[in-house]
């Protein structure tokens, strides 16, 4: 254009006199792309160049990890059915420690994983029989000796499931004491860990959901991954101040008293540091986004993304793309802090209504922006540190209790759901007024979600059909969300227990089936839940398809606060809890669509409610006569 505008001139000049041709000097200096634009350009340009790089070291970090810990589960299921084929020695002396501890103890390794190989296969065997024995019944077996059968089975199966726990056990213990280094689960597992601190940002949040599927992935993977809620990577200070200072205008000593230097706590996104208001003198959390991460996660999930089809391709058992899935559209929403300042406050005015002792941060505004969050300074300690828990004299039970009823409430009551309430997440402490009772801080209001109407009645439908064993009630609840055949699988993934303790507790009417069947919350009970996920891993996946998507972040709560519970030792039946918010919520949903009907129609869900109600406080009262120890 600038040479456009040249030639125009000399093609005037040509057929008019020059001297009466009079152009100012700002006519002739403004070209269309201005010479500081183009320097902008590429300055900016320039400014990707080292995010883009770093960005290819993380994908080439996940990739050779992926690639090394497929090599090492391949060559491990070849060690273990050719042990003295070549390419056996081979993978010991690649990936087995050498230690003389290890040498020592190696016969009793070898021993105990064939033990546990065959014990999975013996309750896979079980749970089999057990649940399909059912479905050969042509009901003209006597009642009475259907019921002894279908006990025997579940006795055999809980049997198996207590000599795997056993074992399993023993290998964990046998690794701590001759060498971890030999298991191939914690090899991978602390492979995973160091990927996850080493990339840090979006990775570290993917191995905190990944510590939450304790009845999907080996308990190594848990353990391990476990670290990443108290130990995820800490931006340096310099870093800290430049992002303060480009989000509130000024450096933080500028904006506030006693400002940290080290962090009070490091998450996956964010990392908080305490100080104080300089007119109040309050102790304040002030939450500050890792440096670069707004830019560089949507790369980030893309790489791992692509990684995760690769190996769902490469392995029939990995599973976990829908990870990644449920991700990619919330990231955006957790990186902006004015969102989660405001979910916080929609949160805190909830929760304030329903009078359970809950506890939300207040936000200072004045002091907020996309990547800098200020919040009050609330005292507590995690919700799973029972030793913390006993000495200020709380029982888990109402632990268990309260933490189920304020994301009920929030589900049933509100339709606006807190969907990250890891053990991180969820803070305790003695309640101020309320001698030996619990106070919830709430923290991380990053991610939620609003449940539309028609979703929360399906919902909460299907919770009340669970609760009181109502076959035809939850198949109905789950044909509102779109699954008609696999409705047993979608309620045992809700409650993570198998559906047959349903069938069972719609025989005999009872909340619990451990009152039945005398189960325990012990090891073996959790084999036999682990069995059943592992089972049924590809259903899974294919319900996750099925299912409306605000399901899916309501499964993450559900992993959540189950990891929670069963950190607690599971003191407290949750069903119920969310089943008597659930059928509150459907007596709501009966009102507003039977008020200008039938007057019968009303008095029967009235007397639905009522019954169920009864069933509720009959069964607590129970729990405190039997249970008293919590």
């Amino acid at each position: 254009m600038y040479y456009l505008r040249s030639y125009e001139l000399t093609q005037c000049s040509t057929t008019e006199n020059v001297s009466n041709f009079n152009l100012s000097s700002t006519q002739l200096s403004t070209p269309l792309i201005s010479i500081e634009s183009v320097a902008n350009e590429i300055k900016q340009c320039c400014s990707l160049i080292v995010p883009t790089f770093e960005a290819l070291q993380r994908a080439a970090r996940l990739i050779s990890t992926a690639a090394i810990m497929a090599a090492d589960y391949r060559m491990n299921a070849m060690h273990r059915q050719y042990p003295n084929l070549a390419v056996s020695q081979l993978y010991k002396w690649t990936f087995q420690s050498s230690d003389s501890e290890y040498q020592e103890h190696e016969s009793q390794y070898h021993e105990l994983e064939n033990a546990i190989a065959r014990l999975e296969k013996d309750l896979e065997r079980a749970q089999h029989e057990y649940v399909s024995s059912d479905r050969k019944s042509n009901g003209e077996e006597p009642i009475l000796e259907r019921t002894v059968s279908k006990r025997a089975q579940k006795e055999t199966m809980l049997s198996i499931a207590s000599d795997l726990a056993d074992a399993q056990e023993a290998l964990t213990l046998l690794h701590k004491n001759g060498g971890s280094a030999n298991n191939v689960h914690q090899r991978n597992a602390v492979r995973l860990l160091n990927l996850c601190r080493t990339n840090g940002g979006v990775y570290v949040k993917v191995g905190q959901h990944l510590a939450n599927l304790d009845l999907l992935l080996p308990e190594e993977y848990i353990q391990t991954l476990s670290s990443l809620f108290d130990d995820a990577p800490a931006s340096t200070y310099s870093d800290v101040c430049e992002v303060v200072k480009e989000e509130l205008g000024l450096p933080p000593e500028d904006l506030f008293n006693d400002f940290s230097t080290e962090p009070f706590a490091s998450a996956s996104l964010a990392q908080v540091h305490t100080a104080k208001c300089k007119t109040t003198g309050k102790k304040l959390a002030i939450k500050v986004q890792h440096k670069g991460l707004r830019d560089t996660s949507k790369g980030d999930l893309l790489a791992m993304a692509t990684v995760v089809r690769v190996a769902d391709k490469l392995f029939d058992e990995f599973n976990f793309g829908w990870i990644c899935e449920e991700l990619t559209p919330q990231l955006p929403k957790e990186l902006d802090f004015i969102n989660e300042g405001k979910n916080a406050e929609v949160a805190a005015a909830h929760l304030s209504k329903t009078g359970l002792d809950c506890v939300v941060p207040r936000v200072l505004w004045k002091f907020t922006n996309h990547r800098v969050l200020t919040m009050e300074f609330e005292e507590g300690f995690r919700a799973t540190d029972v030793d913390r828990m006993e000495k200020a004299g709380i029982k888990r039970g109402d632990v268990a209790k309260l933490i189920s009823s304020v994301f009920n409430s929030q589900i049933f009551q509100n339709g606006f759901v807190h969907c990250d309430p890891h053990e991180a997440n969820v803070l305790l402490r003695e309640h101020p007024r309320k001698s030996g009772k619990p106070q919830i801080v709430l923290v991380d209001h990053g991610l939620y979600k609003k449940l539309d109407a028609d979703f929360r009645e399906a919902y909460a439908r299907l919770w009340k059909g669970i609760l009181v064993a109502d076959i035809e009630g939850i198949k109905t609840a789950c044909k509102s969300l779109g699954v008609t055949k696999m409705y047993p699988l979608l309620a045992a993934m809700l409650t993570s227990r198998p559906f047959d303790e349903v069938i069972e507790r719609s025989q005999t009417r009872s909340f619990d089936a451990s009152q039945i069947s005398g189960s325990d919350k012990s090891g073996g009970d959790k084999a036999v839940i682990r069995g059943y996920a592992q089972r049924y891993i590809k259903e899974i996946i294919s319900m996750l398809d099925i299912v409306p998507r605000q399901m899916l972040l309501i499964f993450k709560m559900n992993d959540c606060l189950r990891h929670v519970d069963h950190a607690l030792g599971s003191p407290a039946n949750t069903l119920v809890v969310a089943g008597k918010y659930a059928s509150q919520h459907v007596l709501e949903c009966d009102q507003r669509t039977n008020g200008a009907c039938r007057f019968t129609d009303m008095f029967r869900s009235w007397i639905s409610y009522i019954h169920v109600m009864i069933r509720i406080k009959t069964y607590e009262l129970w729990s405190r006569t039997m249970i008293s120890v919590y």
